[in-house]
């Protein structure tokens, strides 16, 4: 065949043996069409000293973003009009490729497996160990040592013939070649095996590529287009998982759909009314059914078979959902994708809480945080923040709020399941959410910010319903609604004859550290048993941890010189190692059940560290037991309430929110 406005169809490739061949076989389907053909040297054949190592992207598997580092001469040449087409192997080509180039034809794969060239034709498991294996992907790399993780790798580069020649030599005792290009080359006789690898979908496909919109020239290689077989792959997003969420749009790719492949947090039982054959491909926190490579994978081989796929997920698809990388994926390999939004669930949050995340005067800006890694969260300045998959991660994101200039009564909403039946709205802040754990089902989400206040009034808040377990209910008076429920009871040690034996020497000591205000009542009244002159205190530096320790010791007539503001210990280890406290006796009067963590710091910043309980702290064997149904909050004030409230009950609840009075007791919550 030949065209109109030209004597033979100009065809352009890189200037190899292989790509020479490569043309020969794809116009071995065109016997009738008179081509010239312009070999060049691409960037990636005139330096072949650079490691493809180097080149290519650790983003994702090699093919994703990476260089036209074999491509771009001969773009350019179509570009300027010094060719109609190129040929090329279909992997090699750039994503997304040159706006002013389009893909003509993708022919049908000879062979997409790896294969091993080895002196001697040994099989992988016969190399001996720490045997030299060439090649010039990460890819293979990596699959090559899950299997033989002795073997040394060797970056290599140059033609398949160079390569092979390195193995003859010794310079390396094996090879990884695609098994298409030894086929194409007529060296079937170096296969020594073929390799079980993951490899390109596009491997040992040849390709087609001219400037866009050249119809009369694209037109002479559809025939031979493998895309005319395949499908088309729709995603979908179903919304936060009511049914009724769902669009229009996504209803109609469901009623037409052939597949569809569905995640977690959607209604399971409203698929049942499609046709389609379904494939449960959910991924969450707690079990991962399958992995997002295995899904790209399975979605691509779909719809390759010519079948309509929807890949139907939970919200929006590109909100949190990895839209964007399957787009990539199945584009990168020149799959037909549409997207159909979906109701995010930040954004059903607010109608279905009646939460507005913007309000004139209050909050003109909001930002969507994915709240899942502790490592990465990231703290926006808008107004209004609505964090997504933070269930596990609530203090830390409240922690870093605080430390950023929050203000600590700042509003929060903790949603579950959001636009459900079953949903459930818990209010609470800043300050409560940092040391507070609420052990229940995800998905959750959080919204932060004065927009809260709408729902979560100051009335509504304090009305919520509060099982308190300390020995004394003053923590709770920002509340009108709480259930005092002691889970411990505190009695003094009568007769301590250690504290007796160390309070006669008491002038010596540096330090006293009272960790709680019963420390502070009972090591006075035994002071007072034994007549001992309390005013020798006041040459003693005193620390104190929290505001109710320290108003208990102004009863004595005592002020601290420090004071733990964040109501715990480790406010006190914070301020000594600051001050470099070393080489100082420290005394401290504490519970029989102790902090061992606090005077093991304190001696490992060099002090000595006197340790004497002077009460005792018992589980309450005749509180009440309640139904934890009815509460809203529970609030622990020490470590040993959380560990006579498990006693007591089994374990701590499901569903309801869990608060402690500082880090110390946090962090017997959560152990």
């Amino acid at each position: 065949m030949k065209l109109d406005y030209m004597k033979k169809l100009r065809v352009v490739c890189r200037n190899s043996p292989l790509s020479l061949l490569q043309v020969k076989e794809v116009f071995s389907f065109f016997p009738s069409i008179d081509y010239q053909l312009l070999p060049v040297e691409s960037l990636g054949d005139k330096n072949k000293h650079i490691p493809l190592f180097n080149i290519f992207s650790d983003f994702m598997n090699e093919k994703e973003f990476n260089s036209d580092f074999f491509t771009r001469e001969l773009d350019e040449i179509l570009i300027r009009d010094e060719a109609d087409i190129a040929i090329h192997s279909a992997k090699d080509l750039p994503y997304p490729l040159h706006y002013e180039l389009e893909l003509f034809a993708l022919f049908r794969s000879i062979d997409s497996t790896d294969a091993l060239v080895s002196r001697n034709n040994l099989k992988l498991d016969q190399l001996p160990e720490g045997a030299k294996v060439g090649t010039s992907s990460k890819k293979r790399k990596a699959e090559l040592l899950k299997i033989r993780p002795d073997l040394k790798i060797i970056s290599i580069r140059g033609n398949i013939e160079e390569r092979i020649s390195n193995v003859d030599s010794g310079f390396i005792d094996a090879l990884i070649v695609a098994t298409c290009a030894l086929k194409r080359l007529g060296l079937d006789n170096r296969i020594a095996s073929v390799l079980p690898f993951e490899t390109h979908s596009l491997q040992g496909s040849l390709a087609i590529v001219g400037i866009k919109n050249k119809h009369e020239v694209k037109n002479l290689f559809c025939s031979h287009d493998i895309r005319k077989e395949y499908g088309k792959v729709t995603l979908v997003g179903f919304g936060p998982g009511n049914p009724d969420f769902l669009t229009i749009g996504g209803y109609k790719a469901l009623l037409s759909s052939d597949m569809i492949f569905y995640d977690d947090l959607l209604n399971h039982e409203f698929l049942y009314q499609f046709s389609a054959k379904k494939i449960y491909v959910g991924k969450r926190k707690e079990i991962s059914h399958i992995c997002q490579s295995e899904i790209n994978n399975l979605v691509y081989e779909s719809v390759t078979s010519g079948n309509k796929v929807v890949r139907l997920k939970g919200g929006d698809p590109m909100i949190f959902a990895h839209g964007r990388e399957e787009i990539d994926f199945l584009q990168s390999r020149f799959i037909s994708v549409d997207v159909i939004p979906g109701i995010s669930s930040g954004v059903a949050a607010a109608s279905c809480t009646h939460i507005p995340l913007t309000y004139r005067g209050l909050a003109s800006s909001v930002s969507f945080v994915t709240g899942h890694s502790k490592k990465n969260i990231q703290i926006p300045t808008s107004d209004t923040l609505v964090y997504y998959m933070s269930g596990s991660n609530l203090f830390v994101i409240a922690r870093k709020l605080i430390d950023a200039g929050r203000k600590k009564n700042l509003p929060a909403a903790l949603i579950y399941n959001v636009s459900l039946p079953n949903q459930k709205i818990w209010y609470s802040s800043l300050n409560e959410l940092q040391y507070s754990i609420v052990k229940y089902p995800t998905p959750i989400l959080l919204i932060i910010g004065d927009v809260v206040l709408f729902e979560n009034n100051v009335r509504a808040y304090k009305k919520q319903k509060i099982l308190f377990t300390g020995t004394s209910a003053n923590i709770c008076n920002d509340y009108v609604n709480v259930i005092h429920t002691p889970l411990i009871k505190i009695n003094k040690i009568n007769n301590n004859k250690r504290l007796y034996n160390f309070a006669k020497k008491i002038i010596f000591f540096d330090w006293i550290i009272f960790t709680s205000r019963y420390g502070v009542r009972y090591f006075f009244e035994s002071l007072n048993e034994m007549k001992l002159n309390i005013n020798v205190l006041s040459c003693i530096c005193i620390a104190s941890v929290g505001k109710t320790t320290s108003l208990e010791l102004n009863k004595y007539g005592f002020y601290p010189n420090i004071e733990s503001k964040s109501g715990s210990v480790e406010g006190l280890i914070i301020y000594f190692k600051s001050i470099q406290l070393e080489g100082k006796r420290i005394l401290l009067p504490r519970s029989d059940k102790g902090l061992k963590h606090f005077s093991k710091t304190l001696e490992q910043f060099g002090n000595e560290v006197i340790d004497i309980p002077v009460y005792k702290n018992e589980i309450n064997n005749k509180a009440e037991i309640v139904d934890l149904s009815l509460f809203q909050k529970i609030i622990f004030s020490s470590p040993s309430g959380v560990d006579a409230f498990i006693k007591l009950y089994g374990t701590l609840p499901v569903g309801v929110q869990m608060i402690a009075s500082g880090k110390t007791t946090f962090n017997s919550i959560i152990k």
